[in-house]
């Protein structure tokens, strides 16, 4: 009696441990509703079947409930339960097929809650194919699409919203990644504008990037390497200049200085944006051999990258030996807090950079294209004038263009301009003594010089990064002190490779 008890305690053990190792993704949520109907019978038997993994099975019954009564109550669950069997079977044929039938959902049921959960598995399915940063980048940017598409199509979701949110991060941390990847790539070769183009790019889509202080690092350095290349080239003299050359001392210190320009934002972002991260001395040192003011962050700005710093994790042994062999990418460093970006901002090219710093080197405002006039010496013949001699002499210098030639005869229809009218009205007031004048008068050179200059500061104070209005306005209370930025600051740094400074 007692080795029976015995043995149905290990049956009824074993039977426990079989339910609990079983499938759990996929549940009935009609299974206490009372019905004897043909289609509610055949859709409980699909969900007992993928209950136990049995999806092939799972899927027939699923389809013949679709195929036999069409107008069935159950027609959206048991659909949608036809991509759930793929996905939880797995496999990459089957993550495939399961994305088309949520695609099919989505397309006829638009409007029921479950559509929302079908865009998340989606956007899962792409997550969970992503490789390394340095792989094939294919499935994280589509995993990226997809769950930018769940945030703005179902904003009243916000329990699944929270979800996309959270995964997303982590897509654009490896997207980042790559973008960083490459952008480094070329800062080592010396090729300084698509280096640029790519880090350029990297800080503006993604702003909550763990490494985002050493992206503007680096593109510090891309122009000052610019900078170093172009004092190295010899100044154009001659007509036919020799390639590499500069054209004139004047455009080439207006490049110098276009480019310490931009060399010193990349290096104050990292002090106004990422006071805490590890690159902020580093920035310092850079803005203070460029000669640059070296801005204070605010109060506002340490806490929120305290609040990203500390939401990040710190990647473990175990991680790092798993990541040796996985073939997915490790997240652990993606920030948990703030909003990913939801939109594309317009990518910056090589050669963009290149046009819009020479038109400001020759005094053409930004965005506009350099455009040449020539002016034509021999003016243009009309209709029946015979065409121009080579041997036709060119007008002087500063003459009028269409003054006619001295053998050719007057014509009598030519407007001449009317002689002076003696009744015209002449102003006979004195000027007026607060006219302003511009800034080329006598005057007001006079007045100018006995202002004295401003004083100059070595601190930017500003409050934010998005007005200069806000900056100077802003009160000494706003800034974050030495003291805070220390405090705030990890006790162990990361690693950092170094970067050679120009």
């Amino acid at each position: 009696m007692l080795r029976r008890s015995s043995f149905t305690a290990l049956v009824g053990l074993l039977l426990l441990i079989t339910a609990a190792c079983t499938n759990k993704k996929s549940v009935n949520p009609l299974a206490d509703v009372g019905s004897k109907q043909p289609d509610k019978v055949l859709f409980d038997k699909a969900m007992d079947a993928m209950k136990h993994n049995r999806f092939d099975v799972a899927r027939m019954t699923l389809q013949t409930l679709i195929n036999t009564y069409p107008d069935s109550e159950f027609i959206a669950r048991a659909k949608l339960a036809v991509g759930d069997s793929w996905y939880a079977e797995g496999g990459t044929a089957s993550l495939a097929q399961a994305e088309q039938e949520y695609h099919d959902f989505e397309t006829f049921f638009p409007n029921m809650p479950e559509a929302a959960e079908a865009q998340l598995k989606i956007a899962n399915i792409q997550y969970q194919q992503m490789e390394k940063s340095d792989r094939d980048y294919t499935h994280a940017k589509r995993a990226e699409d997809e769950y930018r598409n769940l945030i703005m199509q179902y904003p009243d979701n916000p329990k699944l919203v929270k979800e996309g949110k959270r995964r997303l991060l982590e897509v654009q941390e490896v997207l980042a990644d790559r973008e960083f990847g490459i952008g480094r790539f070329y800062y080592l070769r010396q090729s300084y504008a698509a280096s640029i183009a790519r880090l350029q790019t990297l800080v503006e889509k993604y702003p909550l990037y763990s490494r985002a202080d050493e992206a503007l690092f680096y593109l510090g350095q891309d122009y000052e390497g610019q900078i170093a290349q172009l004092r190295a080239r010899p100044v154009c003299k001659a007509v036919n200049t020799p390639p590499g050359c500069v054209g004139g001392e004047t455009t080439k210190a207006k490049i110098i200085e276009e480019w310490t320009r931009q060399a010193s934002a990349a290096y104050s972002q990292i002090i106004t944006r990422y006071p805490l991260m590890d690159r902020g001395d580093d920035a310092k040192k850079r803005l203070a051999a460029l000669h640059q003011p070296i801005p204070r962050p605010t109060k506002a700005a340490v806490v929120q990258n305290r609040a990203e710093e500390e939401s990040r994790r710190e990647a473990n042994t175990l991680d790092r030996l798993m990541g040796v062999v996985k073939k997915g990418p490790d997240v652990a460093q993606a920030s948990k807090v703030g909003e990913p970006t939801l939109v594309d901002p317009t990518p910056v090219s090589a050669n963009q950079l290149a046009g819009e710093t020479m038109r400001k080197a020759m005094g053409a405002p930004a965005g506009e294209h350099g455009l040449s006039v020539e002016t034509v010496t021999g003016g243009t013949p009309g209709p029946n004038d015979p065409a121009p001699r080579s041997d036709t002499p060119a007008p002087a210098a500063g003459g009028d263009l269409f003054a006619r030639p001295a053998n050719t005869a007057a014509d009598p229809n030519e407007l001449k301009p009317a002689a002076p009218d003696s009744n015209e009205l002449k102003p006979t007031a004195p000027p007026d003594p607060n006219e302003l004048k511009p800034s080329g008068d006598p005057q007001s050179a006079a007045s100018s010089a006995a202002t004295p200059p401003p004083v100059q500061v070595n601190e930017i104070q500003q409050a934010g990064a998005q007005s200069g209005a806000s900056a100077t306005s802003s009160s000494s209370s706003d800034l974050a002190s030495d003291r805070d930025i220390s405090s705030s600051k990890k006790k162990k740094k990361k690693g950092l490779k170094k970067v050679v400074s120009f």
